[in-house]
């Protein structure tokens, strides 16, 4: 797992359109960087999360993130998850798992009783420079967007 100073792990994928994504496109541009994993598109708390980003984008945007999602979904699951919710940043197909082991979001998990691996629901908030500010662990899916403009007041 990540800690607060640590540098944004290196990392190259593809987004919803195919196009390559690099960690130093978040380095240098002015903005703060949020990048959250969740486990699946489609799913309640996934559709959640990804709604709450999307209906406060413009309060984030004013606030000066740039926001972008990552899970081990194609990018074609993305392509059709974000036309359908009308998703207004960027979503990461992680389908070799390298964003997610690197930051940390990749592990052990229980459900229904019994432990799996999987993705661990997490956001990382990273600033200008690509410095991690921020890990928040425990996502509130409903509110997520909140939970990073709350302490902005």
């Amino acid at each position: 797992m990540l800690s607060i100073g640590d540098k944004i792990p290196s990392f190259e994928v593809i987004d919803q359109d195919g196009n390559t994504v690099k960690s130093e496109d978040f380095i240098g541009k002015g903005r703060k960087t949020v990048v959250y994993f969740y486990p699946k598109d489609n799913t309640s708390g996934c559709t959640a999360e990804a709604c709450s980003f999307r209906d406060n984008y413009a309060k984030l945007a004013e606030a000066g993130y740039n926001v972008v999602g990552v899970s081990k979904d194609s990018a074609r699951s993305h392509a059709g998850f974000r036309a359908k919710y009308g998703l207004p940043f960027r979503l990461l197909a992680d389908t070799g798992l390298q964003m997610l082991q690197s930051f940390g979001a990749w592990g052990e998990k229980k459900m229904y009783g019994k432990s799996t691996l999987g993705t661990l629901r997490h956001t990382f908030i990273f600033d200008e420079n690509g410095i991690l500010e921020r890990i928040i662990e425990k996502v509130d899916t409903k509110n997520a967007a909140y939970q990073i403009l709350d302490v902005q007041k």
